[in-house]
């Protein structure tokens, strides 16, 4: 049996010696010697397209501004470019084959963006992949660079676009609670406190407190994603600037706003010690955990609420989105806020990653901004699907089962603190104790002792008089 003939390829030479790379791949010898270090979480660098799309856009800054400083051949520069607008359209992402966790503080995945751009740019140029004698990936695609300044900036871009998309998402389930805030506005319930009967209040007051938390935690996040776009571009190695032009930083930093959109990067005042801290990481991280722990404790409520049908609390009723049992027929379970609770545990778990990763930094670097950048794109990503998920597939499906709220208020006797101030302490005591002791309503109670009229229990019994709201009130409208 003959043996199948092995993959084309073309060598290439690094420090270490020589490699072969595959003859199609815009990769090169350090992306490859990457790939064959680093098989930990096989999630490469293509999982993340926003972040391989930043990665490009630093490139192609650098590029314009060298070539607007002189330091960079005219034609050398446009192909780099070319190359980079290429990569920002969905092009060659493929060749993004790092692992997202890797050593070396970012450097297999600098490298992976220098070798695509510049076999890409040479066959602009008209040469064939890894002739670098006319357009190399470090000499040119890399001048006045260093991994230490390109990783992070493009880490902090990324992070940026994928906060925007978690701010739409939260946006989409913030209307899907103020939309039942509404539809619920004159649903009475039961509020609990330590899951005890507390006082009455509206459904919509419930849902509307889920649509306010969710606005709380938006301002947050827009605060923190403004310290985002303080950029250590053009501090290289250190932040000392060493082997980068003058002029480039400046110039590096008003193209990247241009090429990105995102008006407001500017400079860090001190380079070296923006090369080194991470702070901006670590609070955002806190500030997931924070819309993490806040989205999982309202689905929390959803799933009992929604709880039973016959042996739970059954006051809302969840969209059934699939059969709940492989052995018990006509159990429905409350999947999308299930997986929604599971999204938060991970941000929250990867919290503690990026708390200690930023913490392990020494001197002048950080070294584990991988893992940094992975846990924070999971997170945001995942938050974001499942925030629209929970919208669309549970939050604008939800009904109200008003027959039983009815019964739960008019039964409750947590109904006898609104009637306190009419009926007297003393006489509510009696009653809650005689409701709990009977099983008889706390209504049927008053009514049948003539402690007030049925003209006096129905104006008590509305939801302004019981939850002192309108419409206009509960959702903050």
């Amino acid at each position: 049996m003959m043996a199948s003939d092995p993959t084309p390829s073309r060598t290439e030479h690094d420090l270490l010696g020589e490699l072969p790379v595959p003859v199609d791949a815009y990769y090169g010898v350090h992306t490859a010697r990457a790939v064959d270090n680093f098989t930990i979480s096989r999630i490469p660098l293509s999982a993340y397209p926003v972040f391989v799309i930043a990665l490009a856009a630093v490139k192609q800054a650098a590029a314009q501004a060298n070539r607007k400083i002189g330091v960079l051949d005219v034609d050398k520069a446009d192909a780099i470019v070319t190359a980079c607008e290429e990569i920002r359209s969905g092009k060659l992402h493929d060749q993004f084959v790092v692992d997202m966790i890797q050593g070396g503080a970012g450097t297999s995945t600098n490298m992976n963006a220098n070798e695509v751009i510049a076999n890409r740019a040479l066959e602009l140029l008209g040469h064939e992949r890894g002739e670098y004698r006319y357009l190399h990936p470090l000499q040119d695609v890399n001048l006045g660079q260093s991994t230490n300044d390109v990783y992070p900036t493009a880490i902090k871009l990324a992070v940026d676009g994928y906060v925007v998309n978690l701010q739409g998402a939260l946006d989409t389930l913030r209307e899907s609670f103020e939309a039942k805030a509404r539809e619920f506005s004159d649903v009475l319930t039961m509020g609990r406190t330590q899951l005890q009967d507390a006082v009455p209040m509206t459904l919509g007051q419930e849902f509307s407190a889920f649509a306010v938390t969710l606005g709380e935690d938006q301002a947050r996040l827009e605060e923190a994603r403004q310290l985002l776009h303080e950029l250590n571009l053009g501090g290289t190695a250190i932040g000392t600037g060493l082997n980068a032009h003058p002029d480039y930083r400046e110039e590096a930093v008003g193209a990247l706003r241009t090429i990105s959109g995102v008006s407001t990067l500017s400079s860090a005042p001190n380079l070296v010690e923006a090369t080194q801290d991470v702070g901006v990481f670590v609070q955002l991280s806190g500030i997931l955990k924070r819309i993490a722990t806040k989205l999982s404790k309202t689905c929390n409520d959803l799933r009992l609420l929604s709880s039973g049908p016959q042996a739970g609390l059954n006051e809302i009723n969840l969209p059934a989105r699939q059969a709940g049992s492989s052995i018990m027929p006509g159990k429905v379970n409350p999947v999308i806020p299930e997986a929604v609770n599971q999204i938060a545990f991970e941000v929250i778990g990867n919290d503690v990653t990026i708390t200690l990763a930023a913490e392990g930094g020494q001197l002048q670097l950080n070294a584990f901004e991988p893992i940094i950048a992975k846990e924070l794109f999971a997170g945001l990503d995942h938050l974001a699907s499942g925030s629209t998920i929970l919208a669309q597939k549970c939050v604008d499906g939800i009904t109200a089962n008003q027959e039983m709220l009815r019964k739960r208020v008019s039964e409750s006797i947590g109904l006898v603190t609104a009637l306190s101030p009419k009926i007297g302490y003393e006489a509510a005591t009696s009653i809650a104790k005689e409701a709990l002791a009977t099983g008889r309503g706390v209504i049927e109670l008053v009514l049948d002792k003539e402690l007030l009229t049925s003209r006096e229990v129905d104006a008590l019994l509305t939801p302004e008089s019981l939850a002192g709201v309108t419409l206009h009130a509960a959702t903050g409208e």
